[in-house]
C-alpha cells in the first residue's frame, strides 16, 4: 500500500487522526513485541508471524509516524529516545484493549456472563428478585446489572444498548422492539382509611370521580392506565399531586391527600384501605422487550427464555 503524503497533508485534523489510528493500530502489538525482545526473529517466534512481515511493519510504522523508533545491528534492534517514549503508551493502550476484549468475552460467558435488566420500581422489591433468585438456581454464576426507572427511560436505554432486557408496563408497541405480553395485574383504589369508601370491598371508578387523586408523572405507563381507565369510567381525575413512585403515592393517600389506582404493595400499607374495582376492568399488562434484531449472548438468551416460560406465573398473586 502506498501512502501519499502530500494527500495525507491535505486531511483536515479530524481526519489527519482518524487515518494515523487505521495506519498504526495493527502494528502497535508487533511494535511491542519487537521492542519487548529487542530481536526481530525471537519477536516473530512469539507473534507467530514471518520474520519479513515483521521487519517491512517496524520500517512502514517508522515511516507513518516519520520518526526512527530502533536502531538496527543486524536483527538485534534497541529503542531510540523517541521508541523509548512511544512504548509506553502503546503498551498502555494494548492493556487497555485486552482488557476490553476479557471484559467483553466474560459478559458473554454462557454459564457466568452479565446480563442487563430493566424494570418498574413496582417490580423492585418482590417481583424481580424472585425472578432472580429462581433463574439462578441453574445459573448460578450469571450476573446482573439492575436498572429501575419508569417504562419510557428504560425503552430509550434498550434502544442505546445500554440494557439488553426490560420488563415493564404497559407492553410496548414500537417496530424496532420485540415486546412479549408476560402476565397482568390487578389495579386497586386505595383510600385513606378513615376516607368515605374505606368500608366498603369493591367499587365502581366512576364512583370515585368526585375524588381528588395523586397518580405518577405524565410519561410514566402507569400514569397513562390511570387516565385511559378514569375517561372509560366517564370523567377526567382532578390530580393534587404527581411522584415518581408507586409506595411515595401510597404515603401521600395515609396522609388523606387523595386516592390513587396502584397495584398492590409487596407489604400491606398502615393508613389505606386498597379497594377492588369493578368496573372498568382495573388491569396492567405486564410484559417483556427486547431490540428487534440485536444479538443476544448466551446468557441474555438464557434469561430471556426463562422470562418466556413464567408467562401467566409471573407475578406474585
Amino acid at each position: 500500500m502506498v501512502h501519499d503524503r502530500s494527500s495525507q497533508a491535505r486531511l483536515s485534523p479530524s481526519s489527519y487522526e482518524e487515518d494515523m489510528r487505521l495506519l498504526l493500530a495493527p502494528r502497535l502489538a508487533y511494535f511491542a513485541g519487537v521492542a519487548r525482545h529487542e530481536h526481530v526473529t525471537r519477536a516473530a517466534q512469539e507473534l507467530g508471524v514471518p520474520q519479513s512481515t515483521l521487519s517491512r511493519a517496524m520500517v512502514r510504522l517508522e515511516q507513518d509516524l516519520g520518526v526512527v523508533l530502533f536502531t538496527r545491528k543486524g536483527r538485534t534492534v534497541s529503542l531510540t529516545p523517541a521508541g523509548r517514549d512511544f512504548l509506553a503508551p502503546v503498551e498502555r493502550a494494548l492493556g487497555e484493549v485486552e482488557r476490553a476484549a476479557e471484559s467483553v468475552r466474560a459478559d458473554a460467558d454462557p454459564s457466568g456472563g452479565k446480563v442487563a435488566f430493566g424494570f418498574l420500581h413496582t417490580m423492585g422489591s418482590e417481583t424481580v428478585p424472585e425472578l432472580i433468585r429462581a433463574f439462578r438456581v441453574d445459573h448460578p454464576r450469571v450476573r446482573f446489572t439492575l436498572v429501575q426507572n419508569y417504562g419510557e427511560a428504560m425503552i430509550e436505554r434498550l434502544r442505546a444498548g445500554e440494557l439488553d432486557l426490560c420488563l415493564t408496563s404497559p407492553v410496548p408497541d414500537a417496530p424496532d422492539l420485540v415486546a412479549r405480553r408476560l402476565d397482568e395485574q390487578r389495579l386497586r383504589l386505595v383510600v385513606p382509611d378513615d376516607h368515605r369508601l374505606a368500608t366498603r370491598k369493591r367499587i365502581r371508578l366512576a364512583e370515585a370521580a368526585d375524588e381528588t387523586f395523586v397518580t405518577l408523572e405524565p410519561g410514566y405507563g402507569l400514569r397513562r392506565i390511570t387516565d385511559a381507565l378514569c375517561a372509560e369510567a366517564g370523567f377526567s381525575p382532578r390530580v393534587a399531586f404527581e411522584g415518581e413512585e408507586a409506595e411515595t403515592l401510597r404515603g401521600l393517600v395515609a396522609a388523606g391527600l387523595g386516592v390513587a389506582l396502584l397495584p398492590p404493595p409487596a407489604v400491606p400499607r398502615p393508613g389505606v384501605v386498597e379497594l377492588t374495582v369493578t368496573a372498568p376492568r382495573a388491569i396492567r399488562e405486564v410484559g417483556v422487550a427486547w431490540l428487534d434484531g440485536h444479538p443476544d449472548t448466551p446468557p441474555v438468551a438464557a434469561f430471556k427464555k426463562f422470562l418466556l416460560s413464567r408467562r401467566g406465573n409471573l407475578l406474585p398473586d
